[in-house]
């Protein structure tokens, strides 16, 4: 795909890989709705990256909210072209500490937000005589479980499973699905589990390098499915 004048919605786009993401599709002449809660976040990143990005704010979790919104924002004169669903969060902790609301909140964000998107743009993309791309970001928490991380794997897990549908559904009509699958990335997600970040962590620009390849592949060539680690993920402070 040539990423020229083509719009993109990249969710989760006030933080860590959304950044990023977006910085490398408009550095590659695309628009971007960036999509997160927090309205004073989005506009001091369209502050950085222009007016290119457009800043929505949007809970995922909102069905209602994200129906409104792409009915009133795409039509066959503008179309969604890229979709990288990347919201998400986790609650890290034992099963029986783990409550119901933890367990919600990331079935709600890092699953159902997904399929909420994916379910209103996709008519746009069918109806459409161009390609389009979908790109869910997974983990490698969606390739093997940890303890203390029941939660964010099922839900991980879960992703995989309805990427791996969707590129089977959507094949045929001009519509590619990849779900990308990171290892530790350096960003504010450890803060929330009280981790550290390091140097031996992928790096934010690294992935979204990768996921700007993966756009940009000829029209008949797909990689539904792509594994991220660092070489060596051992911070090299610790002796």
């Amino acid at each position: 795909m040539d990423l020229s004048n083509k719009n993109a919605i990249v969710t989760g786009a006030s933080s860590g890989i959304g950044i990023s993401f977006s910085k490398k599709l408009i550095e590659k002449g695309a628009k971007v709705y960036g999509l997160a809660r927090r309205l004073n976040k989005l506009s001091e990143v369209q502050e950085k990256l222009g007016n290119q990005f457009i800043p929505i704010k949007m809970d995922v979790t909102k069905p209602n909210d994200i129906h409104q919104w792409v009915q009133e924002t795409f039509s066959e004169k503008n179309l969604p072209h890229v979709l990288i669903n990347n919201a998400g969060l986790g609650i890290f902790g034992n099963v029986e500490k783990l409550s119901v609301a933890d367990w919600n909140t990331m079935v709600e964000t890092n699953l159902n937000g997904v399929f909420y998107l994916t379910h209103e743009l996709v008519p746009f993309m069918k109806a459409s005589e161009e390609h389009h791309h979908i790109i869910n970001i997974s983990s490698v928490a969606g390739l093997l479980g940890n303890p203390q991380l029941s939660g964010y794997n099922a839900t991980k897990y879960g992703l995989r499973g309805f990427s791996e549908a969707l590129f089977k559904e959507l094949r045929y009509d001009k519509i590619k699905v990849t779900a990308m699958f990171p290892g530790s990335i350096s960003t504010h997600f450890f803060d929330q589990v009280g981790s550290e970040t390091h140097d031996n962590m992928l790096q934010p620009d690294d992935v979204a390098d990768t996921l700007i390849h993966l756009l940009e592949t000829p029209d008949n060539f797909l990689v539904n499915e792509i594994t991220l680690r660092p070489l060596n993920p051992k911070n090299p402070n610790e002796k």
